[in-house]
């Protein structure tokens, strides 16, 4: 990993399990630490938030998906919300991708 690298992440939402108030399929967040890209960004939800926040200069920064645990192989992660949804909430469980653009 080079420590001059710099990737633009691209958070989609892939798959949502249950109801969802805030994203529905397709939207997505981008984000170039240590800015949220409010016109490439669709909605925000603290909760899918607060699940990669730890992730995000990592990523950003080159360090593997695999290593980071969010993916078997490959140049994308997954990653969900923390929302179990029925019968334990109202919600439901949003599943997301990350992609990243060298920028």
């Amino acid at each position: 990993m080079d420590s001059e690298e710099r990737y633009r992440l691209i958070i989609t939402v892939e798959d949502i399990r249950g109801r969802c108030p805030v994203f529905k399929a397709g939207d997505r967040i981008t984000i170039e630490p240590p800015r949220i890209i409010l016109d490439q960004t669709d909605n925000i939800c603290i909760h899918a938030l607060g699940c990669i926040l730890s992730m995000i200069v990592p990523l950003s920064r080159g360090v593997n998906f695999k290593d980071l645990g969010l993916a078997k192989e490959g140049e994308n992660g997954f990653f969900q919300c923390l929302d179990p949804g029925e019968p334990y909430t109202h919600g439901g469980t949003v599943l997301f991708r990350i992609r990243r653009r060298k920028i």
